[in-house]
């Protein structure tokens, strides 16, 4: 576990669980939104992104999370040695976006650009539970379902499934 790709539907809890992955395997996390998004929640050029998601690529190590675009999450999930698939149901998602954004007046949700806008990003959020939904979560399940038979693959689909991740990471790395 070197590269390793945490993606799913907004508000999947990617953010918490690379942020907690990190701490239990060292290894080092980048989050895309802080990559893609300038503090106030603007997004930096394409060209720019795309740069930057090029070069942490070529890191020997990483955990990247989240989507960033639709052409650099593909190119991320072949590059990554581990894909971690956060597919829960769909109320779960809007549940979790609407839990974000209450606790956001509290607490800045993690891996979020400095002073993004909260409620214009959970409504955004919600669209995209929607759309990712529709259009993403497919041909997610088939990637997965495929890169099986070559990676190492976690398609985690309840926080149950969640929190045996985490034991079984920490079991390994007692080994």
């Amino acid at each position: 576990m070197n590269r390793v790709a945490v993606f799913g539907n907004a508000g999947g809890g990617k953010s918490t669980l690379s942020n907690r992955l990190a701490k239990i395997t060292g290894l080092p996390i980048v989050a895309l939104d802080l990559v893609k998004y300038q503090p106030g929640g603007a997004e930096v050029p394409y060209a720019e992104y795309k740069a930057l998601h090029d070069q942490l690529l070529q890191q020997e190590q990483w955990i990247i999370d989240g989507y960033g675009s639709l052409d650099t999450v593909w190119e991320r999930l072949e590059m990554a040695d581990t894909l971690i698939y956060l597919d829960m149901p769909v109320l779960q998602h809007y549940w979790w976006v609407t839990k974000r954004f209450f606790r956001g007046f509290l607490v800045p949700p993690d891996n979020w650009p400095e002073n993004s806008p909260l409620l214009k990003s959970t409504l955004l959020s919600y669209y995209t539970v929607w759309l990712c939904h529709q259009k993403l979560t497919p041909k997610y399940r088939e990637y997965v379902h495929q890169a099986q038979a070559n990676k190492r693959v976690y398609h985690l689909r309840s926080p149950q499934q969640v929190q045996e991740f985490y034991q079984i990471v920490e079991l390994e790395l007692a080994k």
